[in-house]
Formats: C-alpha cells, structure tokens, sequence
C-alpha cells in the first residue's frame, strides 16, 4: 500500500478520542472461515497496534520493529516449503536450461578445437610439402633422373657452349655469303687483285650499298636464305622418317648446287681475267679442275652444315632445359598453390580461434548465472511483494493505535504518523522491496 493511501486511511480514522471505544468492531471473526492470508496479515496488524501501544507509537522504535518484523517473515517464508518449492521452479528450469546450454557449448568447443588440430596439422603438411618441393626445384638440373624427368644431367652447360659456338660461326656464314655473292653477281674482278682479294671483298656490303638498293638487299638477305635452310636441317631431324630424310638430302643438294654456282661463277670471271687466246671457253670440265672452286664451295657448305648440326645440338639442349624448366615450373605452380591453401587455412584458423574464445566466454557467463541460480535455489526466495503486503499491515497497525489512542492535537499526530510512513518507506528501500514492478525477490541465505 503507498503513502498516499496510508495518509487517506488513518485521514478517515482520525476520529475524537472520547468516540473511539464506540467505533472498535464488536463482532465475533469466525478463525474457521479465514483464509490462512487473511489470518496472517491479520495477525501482522494486531502485532503491530500491539508494538504501537507499548512504545507510544514511536516513529524511531518503529525502524527497529519492522527489523524485526522482516525477520520474522523470513522465518516464516523458510518455513514455506511448498511455496519455495514453488518460487524455486522457475530457477530450477533456468539452471537445466543453462547446463543443457553448457554441454551444448562444450561441445561445440570440442568440435572447434578438433578443427582447428586438423587445420594446423594441414598447414604442417603443407609447408613439409613446400619445402620438399624447393629442394626439388634446386635439385632438377643436377639429378632430373631423380623425379623422372627426361633429360641430360648437365644440358644446361652444354646448351651454353652450343650458343657461345654458334654465334661465331653465324656471323662468318653471314661474312661469307655477303661477300660471295657481292663477288659472284655484282662485282667486276681486277686483274691486279689477288684471289682471296676477289673471292672475300671486306667492302663488298657497302660497295653493294652505293651500288643500289637491289644489289645491298641481296646480299644482305641472302645469308638468312642459308640459315633457314640451316634451320630445316633441325626440324627435319626431329622427325625420323623417310619423308624427311629425304627432304634433309635435298637441302644438302640444294645447298651444294647453290655453293657451286656461286664458286663457279667466280672461278670463270677470274678465268676470263687471266685467260690467252688459245685458252679454251670456262666450263665445269675446267671448273672442276680448279682448286679454288672446291675452297669455295667447301667453305660455305662444310660451315653450313656445321652450322644446322650446331644449331639442332643447340635446340636439342634447349629442349632438355625446357624440360627442367617445366617441371620446376610446375612445382613452382605447386607452392604457390600450397601457399594459398596455407593462407586461407590460417584464416580459417583465425575464425575458429575467435571462435572458441567466444564460446568459452559465453560458457563462463553461463556457469556463473548457473551458480547464481544454484545459490538461490540453495537459498531462500523472500517475496517482497509479500513482504511488502504484510508490513504495511503492520504499519497500520502501528499507526492505528496512534489514531485511536495517542491523545496529541491533530497537527501533531500527523506528523508522527507522517514520520512513521516515511520509517517504513526507509525499511522497504533499506531491503528492497520498495519496486515499482512490485516483482522482484530477495535472496537470504539457508
């Protein structure tokens, strides 16, 4: 009951002293009738009319009374079993439902921990893998034979010598080709000169050069015409066959006709320079019999044919090297893979640590609500709706009797009954139960 309507009620019993015996109830209360909360709110407010007459209605003795008075229903409440078992019920619910929550949660954690050994146990796999797989990488050129691989141990040196060989030998072809045919086609011979003089011109590009743009286009493109050919020596060779042994013999015939033709035509204008009038028309019969239409010949097509066979030993090794390069390649491709699958792993890992330390929280909140509801299921639920309920009869009790029999003028009986009012409301707050919600519970210990 509020303070208001204490106020309105002991308003409306203030009544002249000499008319209060008239006023007190004569009839009989049948006990049988009662109902036991009647009977006990009854009997708070007879205890506290009856405290009131021993102590005057004493506002400041009134403080230690309602001590006493919640006191007593906290006995009284520990005597309720059947109304703690009652008030208890919802705990005892919340406790199973927090322990079923907990084994839940245990779990949960069990699986995320089970994850996360697999998850670190991968990552160790895969970083054993990483670094077998560099030793690998390093490993291929020495021993390709090792892990399968189809190539010579050591092609990666002998593919350099090839090249370093070949270089040379390319430009000497590109040297005498130019100069051949410079003196072959375009060149007039001087009888002064001497035959290495007529046969290799050091100026022969740039006299073909003032010559005309024909002339510097031949002779530059034509070395290529021979390293081609030089190339198809290669690509015939890969495939062993008939067809390309014979497409093989007919570069080498091609090459050697070409050779000879240009020996032979400048073998005949240094005829024509040396020749009397007795000496017969240059033909093959004499060409043949002259030694520098062989040297000719023989120092462009032997060099050609060095040339292809250096260049196929070249392509060969490269091929070898390839082979390596590839399968280091693909294990490169591996690591990079496995160290993606790392990453992501770790992330994962991240995840799934954060969450366990969630679920690990979450379980200690819940074993200490859990605990909470263990001490109050270990202890006594007050009621303080009801406590409130059965002080305020009290109260009025207490209040009635100075209404009723305290002989002050009006002014001053409410001030003490004003001062009483303000003592029980200090007694709620002081146990709690002086809440709006009129819900809550106090928990004392068994």
């Amino acid at each position: 009951m509020d303070t208001t309507s204490i106020k309105n009620l002991f308003k409306l019993k203030s009544v002249p002293i000499e008319k209060q015996e008239e006023q007190l109830p004569k009839a009989e209360i049948n006990t049988n009738e009662e109902s036991s909360e009647e009977s006990r709110k009854r009997t708070y407010h007879e205890s506290g009319y009856r405290d009131s007459s021993r102590t005057s209605g004493n506002h400041s003795t009134l403080s230690i009374c309602l001590d006493a008075v919640y006191s007593k229903f906290q006995n009284e409440e520990k005597e309720m079993v059947e109304k703690q078992q009652k008030l208890k019920e919802s705990y005892i619910n919340e406790q199973k439902n927090r322990e079923t929550e907990i084994k839940a949660l245990t779990v949960s954690q069990e699986t995320k921990e089970e994850q996360l050994k697999t998850k670190n146990k991968e990552i160790e796999d895969h970083q054993n893998s990483i670094e077998n797989l560099k030793s690998e990488i390093l490993d291929l050129p020495r021993n390709p034979e090792k892990y399968n691989v189809k190539a010579t141990k050591g092609a990666s040196a002998k593919f350099w010598i090839g090249l370093i060989l070949l270089i040379p030998i390319t430009l000497y072809l590109a040297t005498f080709y130019i100069s051949t045919s410079y003196s072959a086609f375009f060149k007039s011979f001087d009888a002064k000169s001497t035959v290495i003089q007529s046969v290799l011109d050091a100026n022969a590009w740039m006299k073909a050069w003032n010559d005309g743009f024909i002339e510097v286009a031949f002779v530059t493109l034509i070395p290529f015409v021979f390293l081609g050919l030089g190339f198809l020596i290669h690509m015939f060779g890969e495939n062993k066959t008939k067809v390309n042994y014979v497409k093989l013999g007919m570069l080498f015939l091609i090459t050697f006709v070409f050779d000879s033709i240009l020996a032979y035509e400048i073998e005949s204008k240094l005829y024509e320079l040396n020749k009397t009038f007795d000496s017969p028309l240059f033909d093959l019969k004499i060409a043949f019999t002259k030694i520098q239409f062989w040297g000719i010949i023989f120092a462009g097509f032997i060099v050609y044919i060095i040339w292809g066979l250096v260049f196929d030993f070249v392509m060969k090794e490269h091929r070898e090297k390839d082979r390596i390069r590839s399968e280091q390649e693909i294990r490169q491709k591996k690591v990079l893979s496995l160290s993606e699958k790392i990453t992501a792993l770790k992330h994962e890992i991240e995840e799934i640590t954060a969450n366990i330390g969630n679920i690990k929280e979450l379980i200690i909140k819940t074993r200490g609500r859990t605990e909470e509801l263990q001490n109050i299921i270990d202890g006594v639920i007050i009621p303080t709706k009801d406590y409130k309920l059965y002080a305020s009869e009290y109260v009025q009790g207490w209040i009635t009797f100075i209404g009723e029999k305290i002989a002050v003028s009006k002014t001053e009986k409410q001030t003490m009954i004003d001062s009483c009012i303000e003592t029980y409301n200090t007694n709620l707050e002081t146990v709690g139960a002086n809440s709006d919600t009129q819900n809550l519970v106090y928990l004392s210990a068994l």
